[in-house]
């Protein structure tokens, strides 16, 4: 994470490079802020190339690559910017019977916030279809058709109760997790204005957890 007088200095040499073909000099970056010495900006310029903002070759006087969007970090997840993730949409999922396939090929981006995130990894992006969780609450959203959900795909082992992507029999499900240990029984729960039975999942099926939902994204604009 950099201050925003870093973001700032980071703005200027985007600009200017952007604008020159090359990166501005340290005198350059020390007139423009007012700061007292090139040290001052020297230290900056590391600060940014720790945090992978932009890579420096040492040998060579303005050879600065600016990254703005940040070091990537997984193919899942990317800065953009200093507050927000770029997260890509793989697809969609079933949020009624389980007949829909989720779609792997991915066919753009959701710009979302940091703080939605912590910066986790393996985290993608669902478009929803149906409505049967219109009543669920996930930090205080509900799930209507045509939003989307952040998956985090590490998470494989949700808690009763969570709210889960599962694949049953190659389709892709939004559902409440319900895990009945003293019965042995895993049930997938709508909650919903509208009548979906529970799906009651037996021994031999062709059942995974593929991610718990980590929140929602009110149909957004894909970039």
């Amino acid at each position: 994470m950099i201050t925003k007088k870093q973001k700032d200095v980071l703005d200027f040499i985007s600009k200017y490079a952007e604008k020159n073909g090359y990166a501005p000099s340290l005198e350059e970056m020390r007139i423009a802020f007012k700061f007292a010495s090139v040290s001052t900006p020297y230290h900056y310029v590391k600060k940014l190339q720790e945090e992978g903002y932009i890579k420096k070759e040492d040998n060579r006087p303005r050879a600065i690559s600016v990254y703005p969007g940040g070091e990537i970090k997984s193919p899942f997840l990317n800065r953009v910017g200093l507050d927000s993730i770029k997260v890509p949409v793989v697809g969609s999922a079933n949020c009624g019977p389980a007949t829909i396939l989720a779609n792997e090929n991915i066919e753009g981006y959701l710009k979302v916030s940091r703080d939605q995130l912590k910066d986790r990894d393996g985290v993608f992006a669902l478009r929803v279809s149906g409505n049967s969780l219109n009543k669920a609450n996930i930090h205080g959203k509900n799930v209507e058709n045509g939003d989307f959900v952040l998956i985090d795909s590490k998470n494989r082992t949700p808690h009763n109760g969570e709210y889960v992507l599962s694949i049953i029999d190659g389709a892709a499900n939004l559902k409440r997790y319900i895990d009945d240990k003293k019965n042995n029984q895993i049930t997938l729960m709508s909650e919903s204005s509208e009548d979906f039975k529970p799906i009651f999942i037996q021994d031999g099926d062709d059942f995974a957890i593929n991610g718990k939902i980590l929140a929602v994204i009110k149909k957004p604009k894909i970039g």
